[in-house]
């Protein structure tokens, strides 16, 4: 498991003073001093790591030597220099000339203690579009065109940057590598520092003319009509990837790609479950005790639907594959249509006696609400 910087164990600034240091320790090892926390493990690793930070950056030289190189520039146990980094079994380093540990460090580093290498060939970024559309869309699949906003190569130099009829020259600081190399001898070795270079950014090439289009940056915003197929099935949710339509890559890397991200729209009839829809049909209660024939909606039109006699209020009947699609093309979902029996809120008087002679008929013995006050005064006026 990599170190921890010592700094941020003990916590404090990379500037900070001796005697700020000197009271950050103190107060950590009051914390997690093994004699206040018997029996927490933690503590004591904790504390172990916090002796170990102080031991380096209480000694000017230490603290200067981590500062330069981190962990890798601390030796184990006590630090002393002749055991540098556990390399101690070998004897006197000396004898293995000047370039030993930086050979060391080149071999498990890649080039260099510090190492940054040039960036090479990056991929475009993808772009997200959302799309809106019906269900009726969504069930029968479209073609759609869309305008996507996205950065584009400037047409006036070609993505290069430069001014059109000049082009990028090779970074004098680099020599076109991107990186500065810094070869520093000391006492442990030669360490080499790679660093991405300053003067170009680690591109390896500068712009002394830039375009005056896109101001040097090789990339314009732009908006692209693009065709795209929606196959039939999707949902709210579903993302159509549209390769190679995303933006440009940087140094010949390749193009991003576009992602469609659908909405369906609720519809006004039915409602969608998976790849099933669900539609209210209304009946009345007649309808529902004698039982009828009914049209109900679909996604293909109209459709006869028998209710049975004696069908109570929430019955679902299925039809079978009139929902939506299945995305990967096999077959459809159904449509569940839920039976509402619709109860009238008034009846006029032969209704009333129609219903209470059924009533009668039944043996079902129904009394009336009052009628109050001011429905007797109705009734006695005739209004």
């Amino acid at each position: 498991m990599a170190k921890k910087d010592y700094y941020e164990v003990l916590g404090v600034k990379r500037d900070a003073s001796e005697d700020e240091i000197k009271k950050a320790y103190r107060k950590l090892a009051r914390q997690y001093h093994p004699d206040v926390n018997k029996n927490d493990k933690d503590a004591a690793e904790k504390f172990k790591e916090i002796n170990e930070a102080y031991e380096v950056l209480k000694d000017p030289e230490k603290r200067a030597r981590y500062d330069q190189f981190g962990h890798a520039g601390m030796g184990q146990g006590d630090f002393d220099a002749g055991n540098f980094g556990g390399f101690g079994d070998f004897g006197d380093f000396g004898s293995f000339g000047g370039d030993f540990f930086g050979d060391i460090f080149e071999n498990f580093f890649g080039g260099g203690f510090g190492a940054t290498r040039r960036q090479g060939p990056v991929r475009g970024a993808d772009v997200l579009y959302d799309l809106e559309i019906s269900l009726e869309e969504a069930a029968a699949g479209i073609e759609r065109e869309i305008q996507v906003a996205r950065m584009e190569k400037c047409e006036r130099c070609q993505g290069t940057g430069a001014k059109p009829g000049t082009r990028p020259k090779t970074c004098p600081v680099c020599g076109g590598t991107g990186q500065v190399r810094n070869v520093q001898n000391t006492a442990f070795g030669r360490f080499v520092n790679i660093t991405t270079c300053t003067r170009c950014g680690g591109k390896g090439t500068i712009i002394e003319e830039p375009c005056p289009h896109c101001s040097g940056r090789g990339m314009m915003r732009a908006h692209r009509k693009i065709k795209i197929k929606v196959p039939p099935g999707v949902d709210t949710g579903s993302r159509l990837r549209v390769s190679g339509e995303g933006e440009p890559g940087e140094r010949g890397g390749p193009p991003g790609d576009l992602y469609v991200v659908i909405r369906v729209k609720p519809h006004k009839l039915f409602i969608r479950q998976g790849d099933d829809l669900i539609y209210d049909a209304h009946i009345s209660f007649v309808q529902a005790a004698l039982g009828d024939e009914i049209e109900v909606p679909t996604l293909d039109g109209r459709v006869k639907l028998k209710i049975p006699e004696g069908t109570q209020p929430g019955t679902n009947f299925r039809l079978k594959a009139k929902g939506i699609p299945h995305i990967k093309g096999y077959g459809r979902g159904d449509l569940h249509v839920r039976v509402n029996v619709v109860i009238p809120e008034k009846l006029n008087e032969k209704q009333k006696e129609i219903l209470r002679k059924f009533a009668d008929i039944s043996g079902e013995e129904i009394k009336s609400p009052s009628k109050g006050f001011f429905g007797k005064m109705k009734d006695a006026f005739g209004v």
